[in-house]
């Protein structure tokens, strides 16, 4: 899974999670080689490698001794860690949302990994207790749709959005859509606590955090809910239920896109050409979990924009791990918690292989980005269920 080494790193997480479905086990060979699969040897993975193109080496038994052997020396910040089930998986998505409107759904579909989709009204019917892992991406969980009302408000999306929105929220029993947000993100919120794995991209991050924090106030304006909002609702907010973030600021002017002080998109003045982001380096062995979240065969991953693009580094919680930063910026790209028996990340923006995704905007070929380290970032969460349990440090 090195840079030289892998032509198509995406399936080759495809590859891995085929595997574990056929009840075989698998070693994620944590920084050794961008952090390779070692996969049992059959007729049959083989076949399946060079069908989908990904690269492999066969070894000997006594060469694959070798290498566990040296990825064991305590002067190695390497560690083999098993792969035992493959997990189920969840993506968050309303009906009829376009697979490539979501860069999860893209890559899943790219790397031949099975995924359900789920809605608010599987949510409240506790339709989550099935699945070991569930992706929320470009939603909103105020009920100020998007926040997208000044340029979209009399687009013909918007509107029908907006009625079908409504109509859901009446249909489950609830007065506002606002209300009725809560109610899934208090669920979600239940689920991950109960021990379920939450990976969460682009404006879904910041709109789950906001909405825990403003549970009992109403923080939409009236043509977000036909009525006022409740008055200096700032002074209201509880910090204490959020995952990630503490001490923001909500932007409460209607016209503006953007939620709060959590995101940085709008405070950024970096240009494309130079806009990059780091990995943190973790301890392999005493800290297994971060580790695998940041295999990669490149430890400086390019930037890209979203409706949250990146994540202000004085407002996370000092509990959450920064996994990915841009130093220099004062800004989190990709962070990291645990939240009662379960995890939850967050990876700010909205496709790694599309800087500044827009409505309307055509689908990315992920074709033309099998090597992709920003995409790889994805797989390796989609992957961190299926890892034997491992303690984590806060």
């Amino acid at each position: 899974m090195d840079a030289e080494g892998q032509q198509n790193h995406l399936k080759a997480y495809g590859i891995t999670y085929w595997t574990l479905s056929k009840q075989l086990k698998v070693k994620w060979l944590l920084n050794y080689r961008g952090g390779s699969f070692l996969l049992p040897f059959s007729d049959e993975i083989e076949r399946e490698c060079k069908i989908r193109g990904v690269s492999f080496e066969i070894l000997s038994n006594n060469k694959t001794e070798e290498i566990l052997e040296f990825i064991t020396s305590p002067s190695q910040n390497m560690e083999a860690v098993v792969l035992e089930k493959a997990p189920q998986i969840a993506v968050y998505t309303p009906k009829g949302m376009q697979p490539w409107d979501d860069a999860v759904t893209m890559v899943l579909t790219y790397a031949e990994i099975p995924y359900d989709t789920v809605y608010d009204e599987e949510v409240l019917n506790d339709a989550l207790l099935l699945y070991d892992w569930l992706h929320l991406h470009h939603e909103d969980f105020t009920g100020q749709y998007g926040k997208f009302y000044r340029s979209y408000r009399s687009a013909a999306w918007y509107i029908e959005e907006k009625k079908e929105a409504e109509a859901l929220a009446t249909k489950l029993g609830f007065d506002k859509v606002s209300e009725e947000k809560l109610a899934v993100a208090l669920k979600i919120r239940d689920y991950v606590i109960g021990g379920g794995f939450m990976f969460a991209m682009c404006s879904a991050t910041d709109s789950f955090d906001i909405a825990l924090s403003a549970e009992g106030v109403d923080i939409c304006e009236p043509m977000f809910d036909g009525d006022g909002s409740t008055p200096n609702y700032q002074s209201l907010i509880d910090y204490k239920p959020t995952f990630a973030f503490t001490n923001f600021i909500l932007e409460r002017d209607p016209n503006k896109y953007e939620f709060s002080s959590i995101d940085m998109t709008n405070r950024r003045q970096i240009p494309k050409e130079t806009d990059y982001f780091t990995l943190m380096e973790y301890s392999a062995k005493w800290d297994p979990v971060p580790t695998m979240l940041t295999q990669n065969h490149t430890a400086l991953v390019k930037g890209f924009m979203g409706q949250t693009t990146s994540f202000t580094r004085d407002e996370i919680k000092s509990n959450v791990l920064i996994l990915g930063e841009n130093k220099s910026n004062g800004e989190a790209k990709y962070i990291h918690g645990i939240k009662g028996k379960g995890f939850f990340t967050f990876y700010g923006g909205h496709d790694p292989e599309d800087y500044t995704h827009k409505v309307g905007d055509p689908k990315t070929e992920l074709d033309l980005h099998p090597t992709s380290p920003g995409y790889r970032l994805i797989l390796n969460n989609v992957l961190f269920p299926a890892a034997k349990k491992h303690k984590q440090k806060t």
